[in-house]
């Protein structure tokens, strides 16, 4: 039986930025249903460090303390190593408390403490399992959306659309917006996580390891975790897979040695790496009538510097009172609903420069990068450019705040 379902917002995607908006909407009054192919919040994430920006922003909405409460890890520094030597630091101990730190989260402890939150709102619809096949349109603007999994297909009518579906955005290809995909880093990232045992060497910050066969990041996670990532050029992984698991997992132990045993016990198949394509992205446009893009969907980055979430989180919170708006006034034209690119664009295009510059900064090589850069970062640390610095890297934009709740009009 068809399952049909009338709504004021219906966001596609149930990650950091579709469930902050769902939340920040049902309190101000909107009737939200959140669709989500992922049948549960198991599945393995890679993304899960909250910068500053992102903490402050969950804190204002009494999500970040639950979340932490159900397991985390601090990080003081990020830091770059090549050898014994430290080539650089952000040393987040100087930004004031509490967001002192980074902290690494299990995205599903952030998802199910942001959809508990939701759950609270009698206006509120959760529809896991299920993938968007289509859009409703009335009069040319997009009007809902038809989806579809095991649990049953369902029409969804909404007087707006939210694409917060990631990366690669089925709202966004149904909606024909180019993904503006450009290959800025031209790099891949070789991925696991290993449980690290007693005695073994535990990791207290966000650390990158410069190494012949490419940079390593490392970092400690909840509960007896490490992450590790291995940079490699674009389609290198290909090349390596092809001489055998024993390669790849004795190359990696020649980048972090110090975790050779776990990497050699615990990588037995190849289901035990996941390979992420990075690249940039920016999409043609954010919006259409009836329709808003948000996150990945609308802006994808390297995962240098760990902005994913805080991006994510800060999008929802821009659009929000631009939504409630754009709701109690019954215009939900892609020309009203402009103003959120306009808006959040000149941070986004900030972002990605600054990653260029992060990825420049780890990937080049020479005296310059090894002995002169790292004399040049302890001077750096006494200025006021340095903390400067740290807080744009913590923080993006740090005049976005959480918007009084607002309400939505309906007709």
């Amino acid at each position: 039986m068809l399952r049909e379902i009338d709504t004021d917002v219906c966001v596609v995607g149930g990650g950091p930025a579709g469930l902050v908006l769902a939340l920040l909407m049902l309190r101000s009054g909107a009737r939200v249903t959140v669709v989500e192919c992922a049948r549960a919040h198991q599945r393995a994430f890679r993304g899960e460090i909250l910068q500053p920006g992102a903490m402050a922003l969950l804190d204002a909405l009494d999500v970040l303390a639950g979340a932490r409460a159900r397991g985390a890890h601090r990080h003081d520094r990020f830091l770059v190593i090549e050898g014994e030597r430290v080539l650089l630091e952000a040393d987040y101990r100087l930004l004031p408390a509490p967001y002192d730190h980074l902290l690494s989260v299990p995205r599903p402890h952030l998802l199910d403490e942001l959809l508990a939150h939701c759950r609270r709102w009698p206006g509120f619809r959760y529809l896991p399992g299920r993938r968007a096949d289509g859009l409703l349109r009335r009069e040319g603007a997009i009007a809902g959306v038809i989806a579809d999994g095991p649990p049953g297909r369902c029409v969804v009518r909404a007087r707006a659309v939210v694409g917060a579906d990631g990366r690669f955005s089925r709202i966004r290809r149904l909606a024909g917006i180019g993904a503006g995909r450009a290959e800025a880093f031209a790099q891949d990232v070789l991925w696991c996580t290993l449980i690290v045992r007693p005695g073994e060497p535990r990791v207290g910050d966000v650390r990158v390891f410069r190494t012949g066969g490419g940079p390593v990041l490392v970092h400690g996670s909840w509960p007896d975790r490490i992450q590790i990532g291995w940079t490699l050029p674009h389609r290198r992984y290909r090349h390596i897979a092809g001489l055998g698991l024993d390669q790849v997992t004795e190359r990696l132990v020649r980048a972090v040695p110090q975790y050779a045993a776990p990497i050699r016990e615990q990588i037995r198949t190849p289901a035990d790496l996941g390979v992420l394509d990075v690249f940039s992205a920016r999409a043609e446009r954010w919006v259409a009538d009836g329709l808003v893009l948000i996150g990945d969907a609308a802006h994808t980055h390297s995962p240098i510097g760990a902005q994913g979430i805080n991006l994510a989180v800060q999008d929802a919170v821009v659009l929000h009172p631009l939504l409630v708006r754009a709701l109690a006034e019954g215009d939900t034209s892609a020309e009203r609903l402009a103003e959120f690119e306009r808006r959040r664009g000149p941070d986004i295009a900030a972002v990605m420069r600054m990653q260029t510059l992060q990825s420049r900064a780890i990937l080049s090589r020479g005296a310059f990068t090894t002995r002169v850069r790292p004399r040049l970062a302890r001077a750096l640390r006494r200025t006021p450019l340095y903390r400067k610095v740290l807080q744009r890297m913590a923080y993006g934009n740090p005049s976005i705040r959480v918007a009084e709740a607002g309400v939505c009009g309906r007709t």
